[in-house]
């Protein structure tokens, strides 16, 4: 039986940056490698649910929570991802299990990697404006939460470790396109983060023999994404009338990678990929901030004075921009165009409003985005 530990961070108790169709969209070969609780609210289609119980594998995540002063929360989001356990009919299989533990904590880890054949780490603090504000709990997760996996990894002799990271790690660029053999700039705590990560699974790789892999992903949107991200907060703004935040002059060019497709490309490279290589994941759905504000406020039917242009961070990258090549040559292309992704994601949000209301109704919630946004927004 083939065994699989997902390592997967809940920070602040919030939902990481990747959606919760991660899990939905993965081939049947890859299904238990997705991300199956950033959200206490997942929604799997039935054909997902068919293929989970049919499939001769068992799935063990691992939920890591790093601030632990928030109990009653805590409590709360647990109880949330258990009712959801429940609905899927997947509590009493045998091949699942739900671990609530801390990334880092070697007792919790080592168990589930000594019984694993492979490991995929989706574990990270992933908001930048988050980094800039503070940068600890960032290098606690990214960074000692990869080297307690890989230190695992390496004692238990997985098969197979692939590790997320992000296309943040090369900086930014004006013109062209990175491929994967661009050296690594980041440019704000959380990239750093990130990258480090990577040097340390290709250090283990190297020094250990760990058949090791890394993806780097464009900018993750779909349902299930945390209300603080761009395109959901500008959604979720114009729903409510309120402004939406462009910070600079709207010009940063980011590519826009739907949900789905990152999962088809995991399951390609997770099961074809050379090991101790590095894939580029992009769409080319380049698009500038603007340009995704007003496309959000078209399709809403919404006024375009909602766009209110506000300070910008400090060491805001301009550009990104990736070569995908190598990875469309083991046969993968992306299936969603940026019309459609944006119009999907659009329409989610919309026909999910109690569950990005009640984030955006919690203290927490509020305070940070006063924090980051009351003095930029007048």
């Amino acid at each position: 039986m083939l065994r699989v530990t997902l390592a997967q961070i809940l920070p602040d108790f919030r939902y990481e940056d990747f959606p919760m169709r991660l899990i939905a969209s993965l081939s049947v070969s890859a299904l238990l490698l997705g991300a199956l609780l950033p959200s206490a609210h997942a929604v799997l289609p039935p054909e997902v649910k068919k293929e989970l119980t049919e499939l001769n594998r068992e799935l063990r995540p691992i939920i890591s929570m790093v601030r632990k002063k928030q109990v009653d929360e805590a409590k709360a989001i647990i109880q949330k991802i258990e009712d959801r356990i429940d609905e899927l009919d997947i509590a009493d299989d045998e091949r699942y299990r739900f671990v609530h533990g801390d990334i880092t904590d070697i007792d919790v880890v080592d168990p589930l990697v000594a019984e694993a054949d492979w490991v995929v780490n989706f574990a990270a603090e992933s908001h930048v404006d988050r980094s800039i504000l503070g940068s600890a709990n960032f290098l606690h997760t990214n960074v000692n939460g990869t080297y307690v996996l890989l230190d695992a990894a390496h004692r238990h002799g997985v098969e197979r470790f692939h590790q997320i990271s992000t296309d943040e790690v090369y900086g930014s660029i004006a013109e062209g396109e990175w491929d994967e053999g661009f050296p690594l700039e980041p440019r704000n705590p959380y990239s750093a983060t990130k990258a480090s990560a990577e040097l340390l699974v290709n250090a283990f790789h190297l020094s250990h023999s760990i058949p090791t892999v890394v993806t780097r992903a464009s900018n993750n949107i779909g349902p299930y994404q945390y209300p603080e991200k761009r395109v959901p907060l500008y959604i979720t703004n114009a729903i409510d009338d309120k402004p939406l935040p462009v910070y600079g002059d709207g010009m940063q060019v980011r590519d826009h990678l739907y949900v789905d497709d990152h999962c088809s490309a995991i399951d390609l490279v997770l099961h074809e990929g050379v090991i101790g290589e590095v894939y580029n994941v992009g769409s080319d759905n380049d698009c500038t901030g603007i340009d995704i504000a007003r496309t959000i406020l078209a399709q809403l039917g919404k006024s375009e004075s909602l766009i209110q242009f506000v300070e910008d961070r400090a060491g805001h990258d301009q550009r990104y921009a990736l070569d995908s090549n190598k990875l469309r040559a083991l046969g993968w292309t992306p299936a969603v165009g940026v019309e459609e992704t944006m119009k999907r994601t659009i329409q989610w949000y919309v026909d999910h409003e109690d569950w990005w209301r009640d984030i955006r109704n919690r203290d927490d919630y509020k305070a940070y985005y006063q924090r980051q946004y009351g003095d930029r927004l007048k």
